[in-house]
């Protein structure tokens, strides 16, 4: 499936080919702090597939758990997150930040991954009450 996407500021623009079958909920914590909140949703493409269409893409590159390096791309004027990847010199898939794809509707998760570290008030989040806009 081919989806495009871009950052807040509309600086950074890309396309990409992923399949449906590999969308994730990751509950790490780098995916917590990284996206400010409980979780992340990330389609997973080949570094190939991806083509970045406009604007400059800035690397931030994090040693993970296992001790490999993870280069996660964002926007530098606005700082939305836009991929991570493996380190420089490193090949591999690009997980791409579903928030930032204007197919997201189109992507749901297939599984969630690193489960250990999900939030326990996320078992409840159907049971809150659901406001449709931003409360006045």
């Amino acid at each position: 499936m081919q989806v495009d996407g871009a950052c807040l500021c509309g600086a950074v623009s890309f396309r990409a080919e992923v399949e449906p079958g590999r969308v994730f909920v990751c509950h790490c914590t780098d995916c917590q702090t990284h996206s400010g909140t409980a979780f992340r949703t990330t389609a997973l493409t080949d570094r190939d597939a991806f083509e970045l269409l406009s604007g400059e893409i800035r690397e931030y590159v994090k040693t993970a758990e296992s001790g490999a390096s993870r280069a996660l791309g964002f926007c530098p004027a606005c700082g939305t997150a836009l991929y991570g990847g493996p380190g420089p010199g490193t090949r591999g898939p690009l997980s791409l930040r579903t928030g930032a794809l204007r197919q997201r509707d189109a992507l749901p998760p297939v599984a969630q991954v690193w489960c250990r570290s999900a939030q326990a008030w996320l078992e409840r989040l159907d049971k809150l009450p659901r406001i449709e806009r931003q409360p006045g």
